[in-house]
């Protein structure tokens, strides 16, 4: 009776993880929008995109039923997480301007899923039983998952010398918080310390990006309202000196 009203919970908690976690993976949204809009990545980081992407492609193999029984719930989310941050860095590598940087950042998605192509082949292969195979793939996990949520990391470091939370999307570090906090409760039904670890760390991690956040929202404000002023004023002054110009005087010089 109490193991199935924990599966029940457990069943739930993981749906409503699914849930966020599409959230998540939809948040930057907002971000690629504006970067639609501008025709620019400007100086939006690529990091969160390729940590996000091989963190889900690992988690996909730990699902995977000869690996880690029972995880539907884990293989399905993580399946459609995939598709999407390939989505971003597609999107990522037509705007992106900086040849060097498009070139890096191709490599390292292609190297990212070579990696875990080898890292699916050697595990079912070497390792023959799904308790095995679970250990290695979750230490893996563990270590992804960990980057994954330490990505935004370096933009806090770009956060913090320029007192500006522009290039650190809100959406993102809120639904990486939620999402760690889901995560972590579903790894307590029962316990699986692959899923509990670096969910646990990611929700410290995406508290500090929300605390920053908080720290640094009004001198933002005032940041981007003193760019639009000075932007006004060199348009107003080009409009000055263009009305300074009287064709009058030119053709009479000639």
């Amino acid at each position: 009776m109490v193991s199935r009203l924990v599966n029940t919970i457990r069943n739930v908690v993981g749906i409503t993880g699914n849930v966020i976690s599409l959230f998540l993976f939809l948040s930057p949204v907002p971000t690629f929008v504006r970067i639609w809009k501008k025709g620019s990545v400007e100086q939006y980081s690529p990091v969160p995109y390729l940590a996000t992407l091989i963190n889900c492609m690992v988690w996909v193999i730990y699902g995977l039923p000869m690996v880690h029984p029972n995880s539907t719930l884990v293989i399905t989310i993580n399946g459609a997480g995939t598709a999407i941050e390939l989505i971003y860095l597609t999107l990522f590598l037509i705007f992106c301007h900086d040849k060097k940087k498009r070139l890096k950042v191709l490599l390292i998605a292609l190297v990212e899923v070579v990696f875990m192509a080898l890292v699916a082949a050697l595990v079912l292969t070497l390792a023959h039983t799904t308790e095995r195979r679970s250990m290695v793939v979750g230490i893996i996990a563990i270590l992804f998952n960990i980057m994954m949520y330490a990505s935004p990391l370096s933009v806090m470091k770009l956060v913090i010398s320029t007192k500006s939370v522009e290039y650190m999307p809100f959406f993102l570090s809120l639904a990486s918080f939620a999402n760690g906090v889901a995560w972590t409760t579903y790894a307590f039904l029962p316990f699986d310390p692959f899923i509990a670890v670096p969910n646990g760390l990611g929700t410290l991690f995406s508290l500090a990006q929300l605390l920053l956040y908080a720290t640094y929202y009004e001198s933002t404000k005032r940041i981007i309202a003193a760019r639009k002023e000075t932007k006004m004023e060199v348009n107003l002054s080009e409009v000055v000196v263009s009305g300074n110009h009287d064709p009058k005087k030119t053709t009479r010089a000639n």
